[in-house]
């Protein structure tokens, strides 16, 4: 029998495998720069409370573009939605930060980085509206697989950085980005079609403001609020982007200026990380989703939990440190793979179909706003000690975990099989 996310792989059609076959490029271009985004800063002068401060810069900028993007997708569409602020988002804060001199340059690019919540919400809209329910958790595994592929070409980033050091490499893997995700867009716009809910909404969002279709959401909460699930699904994806944002912030100044792993070294343990997400993939999460959310949410906070803990008790002097990073990425690795896939899902089964674009558009503002300090506040906590910010992943999930078992005392809990299958 073939694994079941090689089936669904194949099987994808309009625009889910256009969605789902450009996404390697993802990887390839906004991948292979992420490992060295801080330490960057770093080399640029910026301190980590000024780090900190423009995550969560960036954060606000999204919880605005979060609110705006349900009624742009509407009145644009979801396809013309998507090529538009993908280059926005994504295009034009590469070039920023290639050409980056300090502060104000990373101020800027968060802002425009942003506006990739509208387009967050348009892409997701063209990957599963013309999908079927019960294939969605395998579509989105399938993004995540995809996206982690870049860590087969992490030696190229390391080989960069060894060669020219740290700041020139870096500029050259913005450029890289820029490349590929502006042909990214391109080819992803030629390759989808409109939804079908997408050609409904933009004929009956003719002649309306964005303001004006903006000002309907009351509606909106009142679909949202009807929903157990709803706030479940929030909850989790809360939880799950501050521990992702502080991670992606403050893992490698921890392990650079803490544990002090060499710059020319460092993108190899992301590398591996996302490997053992790939191989988990493929192996273990399907097995674990094949029965509904609630085992693979445990399994997966648990593991989360197990390798921040490894991370923070990790002594920098230790002459096998390097040994206790591997093991402390694997359980990240499945831990961040399945916590990310299911949070994603948690929030695209539990959306009325007809009001999609605005539902997740307030689910994500929501989110942002919720997320948003975190990134400043990480900062803080890294300044007086660079375990601390680790120390907040570990509070934030143990409370996902506690919250996780609550939920799933009450039948019919969102994520059963029924619920997945119908």
């Amino acid at each position: 029998m073939a694994n079941p996310l090689i089936q669904t792989f194949r099987e994808l059609r309009g625009n889910p495998r256009a969605c789902v076959y450009t996404e390697p490029m993802w990887g390839l271009s906004m991948n292979l720069c992420l490992p060295y985004a801080s330490v960057y800063m770093l080399a640029l002068g910026l301190k980590d409370t000024e780090i900190g401060f423009i995550a969560t810069i960036y954060m606000l900028s999204q919880v605005i573009f979060a609110f705006l993007s349900g009624p742009i997708t509407d009145k644009l569409g979801r396809r013309k939605t998507t090529a538009i602020f993908d280059f926005i988002a994504w295009s034009i804060p590469c070039l920023i930060w290639l050409r980056a001199e300090g502060f104000w340059f990373f101020f800027v690019a968060a802002l425009f980085n942003g506006t990739m919540k509208v387009t967050t919400n348009s892409w997701d809209c063209l990957l599963v509206e013309d999908a079927e329910k019960s294939q969605i958790t395998k579509i989105y595994s399938l993004v995540i697989v995809c996206g982690q592929l870049s860590a087969f070409f992490a030696p190229i980033a390391a080989i960069l950085v060894s060669r020219l050091t740290l700041v020139p490499a870096v500029r050259i893997l913005y450029l890289n980005a820029f490349i590929v995700m502006t042909a990214k867009e391109i080819i992803l716009y030629l390759c989808s079609r409109e939804t079908r809910t997408g050609v409904i909404r933009r004929e009956e969002t003719k002649g309306k403001s964005i303001l004006t279709l903006a000002g309907g959401y009351g509606g909106v909460l009142k679909i949202m609020g009807k929903s157990r699930g709803t706030y479940f699904s929030l909850l989790i994806t809360c939880l799950v982007g501050a521990v992702g944002m502080i991670n992606t912030t403050f893992w490698q100044v921890i392990a650079s200026k803490r544990l002090g792993v060499p710059d020319v070294i460092l993108p190899f343990f992301p590398m591996f990380r996302s490997v053992i997400a790939l191989i988990f993939f493929f192996t273990v999460i399907p097995r674990l989703t094949k029965f509904g959310l609630k085992l693979p949410l445990v399994a997966g906070f648990i593991a989360y939990l197990v390798g921040q803990t490894i991370l923070v008790l990790t002594p920098p002097e230790l002459s096998s440190r390097y040994v206790l990073l591997i093991v402390s990425l694997t359980f990240d690795g499945f831990g961040m793979g399945i916590l990310a896939m299911l949070a994603e899902s948690l929030v695209a089964l539990n959306v009325d179909k007809a009001e999609r674009a605005r539902v997740m558009a307030l689910q994500h503002m929501i989110i942002m706003f919720v997320t948003s300090p975190f990134g400043w506040i990480g900062g803080i906590l890294s300044d007086i000690s660079r375990n601390l910010p680790f120390v907040l992943t570990m509070a934030l999930l143990v409370i996902g975990l506690i919250s996780t078992v609550i939920y799933y005392r009450k039948p019919g809990g969102l994520g059963t099989e029924e619920h997945l299958q119908s």
